[in-house]
């Protein structure tokens, strides 16, 4: 048994192999390819370990509740398969601690238990210094996989799966031992590190509004719209210059959202970029230009089913990277990913085809 900071071992058992097998592509996915893998190898394999990245705070709490009654349905369903790791998160930034060095002590898969900021930070943890952590050790064979069993207030990430809420499908998923290639997003700055994302990076009032949103989740999925409401307060459309793909400079004119999908949905459901797919190698860029609160209210339901791409001044486009600054600098246009705020524009974002191996 591998020994990690703040880990504990919940269960050993003797080694076993998962049953290899077959899972049909979710209906919200296009992606034709797809590699099946065993979980925990050939049976003559020693027992590696899967960790349970845990953030009790999550939801109000309830996810540490939920947690406790899901643990020992999770011993006696994978116990026999590996050994089964929890960490409980103490704070911002953790996760992505635990996850690095679960990856370097050869883990067999890192599983975020939580909502997409939890996944956001378990994500960030297979990169270190501009790399994955992996190619960190040039002698290391071994993969380690990313899990999720969503129980966040948004969990946007897994609807683009079609997985619900729901914590023993979500072992049955990892059980099962299905694993699939998935894109990554790569933000970069002026300075600082990069910064990974795996479902949606937005700008100006999208981001504002996710920024606000985290003062309202006690009103679930409702926080969304409450925090974009209140984000259009004094609000103000800008003119944004984009380079797409290493190209010229484009002028967009009164942007009121840029939204760079990995994946389809944000803010608790709204299929914001219907097209995109985290194993197609690109992003759908949704821009928004030139809306007013009226525009948000009157749409809302097309953003919820994904058909306002038809709306007058909503424009989408397939790209591996965009640039996007102001004209005018002025240090005020929100950038944030997966819920997390990251600052102010300029930004690049760039996509790592097959970045991860996720259990799907």
């Amino acid at each position: 048994m591998l020994a990690f900071q703040g880990i504990a071992t919940v269960a050993m058992a003797k080694p076993a192999c998962l049953i290899r097998a077959e899972q049909p592509l979710a209906t919200d996915l296009t992606a034709a390819d797809r590699s099946t893998i065993s979980l925990a190898g050939s049976a003559s394999s020693r027992l590696r370990d899967v960790v349970f990245v845990v953030n009790p705070r999550g939801s109000n709490g309830r996810t540490g509740e939920q947690w406790k009654k899901l643990l020992p349905y999770i011993t006696s369903r994978l116990g026999s398969d590996c050994n089964i790791c929890e960490s409980l998160t103490s704070g911002p930034c953790h996760a992505i601690d635990i996850t690095r060095e679960a990856i370097r002590e050869g883990a067999q898969a890192v599983v975020a238990v939580g909502g997409d900021g939890t996944l956001h930070e378990v994500v960030n943890g297979f990169f270190w210094g501009g790399e994955p952590v992996a190619s960190h050790d040039p002698k290391s064979s071994h993969k380690t996989a990313l899990g999720l069993i969503p129980l966040g207030t948004g969990s946007d990430f897994a609807r683009t799966y079609g997985w619900k809420n729901d914590p023993h499908d979500a072992i049955e998923r990892i059980a099962k031992g299905l694993r699939s290639r998935i894109d990554v997003g790569v933000i970069s700055g002026e300075s600082g590190d990069p910064h990974y994302f795996i479902n949606e990076a937005d700008i100006h009032l999208s981001a504002k509004a996710g920024y606000y949103a985290s003062r309202y989740k006690k009103f679930g999925n409702l926080c969304y719209v409450i925090g974009a409401l209140q984000a259009f307060f004094r609000h103000q459309n800008r003119d944004l210059r984009i380079k797409v793909d290493g190209g010229e400079w484009e002028v967009c004119s009164q942007v009121t959202a840029l939204c760079v999908g990995n994946a389809k949905y944000f803010g608790g459901g709204m299929k914001i970029a219907p097209n995109a797919d985290p194993s197609s190698g690109n992003f759908e860029v949704v821009i928004l230009q030139d809306f007013r609160w009226h525009d948000f209210i009157l749409n809302l339901h097309k953003l919820y089913n994904g058909t306002h791409l038809s709306v007058k001044n909503v424009f989408s486009r397939s790209v591996q990277s965009i640039e996007v600054e102001e004209i005018i600098p002025s240090d005020s246009i929100y950038v944030q990913s997966d819920g997390e705020y990251l600052g102010f524009l300029p930004r690049k974002f760039c996509i790592l085809p097959g970045a991860i191996e996720m259990i799907c």
